[in-house]
């Protein structure tokens, strides 16, 4: 079975069933061998092609096409052989059969460890670096822009919902599994990405500027990018990251049928760093109307200005934001608390980097006004106020 791991949760195996030998092409089956490095025997027209892995272990006899009377047999005994073949690429086949996808694989120079420690720690940061990159792609594909922030971040992780990921021998390597529908979007966002970010790097490199990075956002390039890449990079000896589209949906528009790799060294780093800090400073303010429910209430005393902590219902791509308003304003907020009531605020989502990231302060809020809602939500709204109570009595009682 491929050991998988899904990219937005904890490590855990999936079992994936062979697929069916009535739903597989024997081109695409042909072409995923040979990209995996399998070796064909037996040129010519003929109806089979014997394939060898690498290393010479068992074989494989699969048919050119379906247009003969056994090449379903053929392709059934194929999968089989696959499943039970102790080369590590058999199973990123199957899984590439299985579910039609798209492969990012990572790969990471390191020195050979010391200790077994060592092994588990370089597999771990690889892997969260190649999810860091997964994500800035996603949030890419939902818009454009040098610091997403909390901004998208929820949909961008729905959409990464499907992809499996599965470690290459020594922790060196890694390879996603994006599948063609509905994943092809990010990863053909990714793809000009990674190649704008080296030109950006190189442009820097030789002459100093940044400005190639203020052109490459188009690119789909952002902060959440470049300091996925500094993770990638980091206490390695350089890194690449290589692309192969689905056989079986064929290259994108716009896009090379073979993408070069992506490499990246330990001399990038400044760069990318700078471009980094440079998109965090230099990401405008945004201006919105948002709905929320009021979560938290706080200040310091009876009476005055207080902190607001809204669940973002509509208007911002943001769970959660948080506000500081003057003494009318806080009342009004606590009293829509009380009744169940969201409110309505517009103001100006911050970019600042936070704890939990950038677009989660609004500042200059007016226009605090509560808002009616249907009996069903009043109720949700309700419920929310009752597992957080202890927030409003703060807000009551001060600190």
């Amino acid at each position: 079975m491929h050991e998988s791991v899904r990219v937005h949760g904890e490590a855990a195996p999936t079992s994936w069933g062979l697929p069916d030998p009535a739903r597989v092409d024997p081109a695409v089956l042909g072409a995923l061998l040979a990209r995996h490095g399998w070796q064909r025997r037996g040129g010519g027209e003929g109806p089979y092609s014997r394939w060898i892995p690498p290393g010479g272990s068992a074989s494989l006899l699969v048919p050119r096409t379906r247009a003969f009377p056994d090449s379903e047999d053929l392709l059934s005994e194929a999968l089989t052989a696959l499943a039970r073949s102790a080369a590590p690429s058999a199973r990123e086949i199957l899984v590439a059969l299985t579910v039609p996808s798209d492969e990012i694989r990572w790969r990471r120079e390191v020195p050979e460890p010391a200790a077994g420690a060592a092994d588990w720690l370089g597999a771990e940061q690889l892997h969260t670096a190649a999810r860091q990159i997964l994500l800035a792609g996603a949030l890419a594909v939902r818009g454009r822009a040098g610091y997403h922030g909390a901004r998208r971040r929820s949909r961008a992780l729905g959409a990464l919902g499907p992809v499996l990921t599965g470690p290459g021998p020594g922790g060196r390597s890694l390879t996603a599994f994006v599948p063609v529908a509905p994943g092809r979007p990010v990863a053909v966002r990714l793809h000009h990405a990674l190649h704008a970010t080296r030109e950006a790097v190189d442009y820097q490199r030789a002459t100093g500027g940044m400005e190639a990075f203020d052109n490459a956002v188009a690119a789909g390039v952002s902060r959440e990018l470049t300091e996925a890449l500094v993770a990638l990079v980091r206490g390695s000896e350089g890194a690449a990251i290589a692309l192969d589209w689905a056989p079986a949906a064929g290259t994108p528009d716009g896009c090379p049928a073979r993408p070069e790799p992506v490499e990246f060294s330990p001399g990038d780093l400044p760069a990318l760093r700078r471009a980094g800090a440079r998109y965090l400073r230099d990401e405008p303010a945004v201006t919105v109307r948002i709905t929320g429910a009021v979560v938290r209430l706080r200040r310091s005393g009876p009476r005055g200005a207080g902190v607001v902590r809204l669940r973002v219902l509509a208007g911002a791509e943001v769970p959660h934001v948080r506000i500081e308003l003057d003494e009318e304003a806080y009342r009004i907020a606590g009293q829509a608390h009380l009744v169940g009531l969201p409110v309505r605020v517009e103001g100006r989502l911050e970019s600042r980097l936070e704890s939990r990231g950038g677009f989660r302060r609004l500042t200059g809020a007016s226009q605090v006004v509560p808002v009616q809602v249907d009996d069903e939500e009043r109720d949700r709204l309700m419920k929310s106020l009752q597992e957080n109570v202890d927030f409003f009595e703060e807000a009551c009682a001060g600190e």
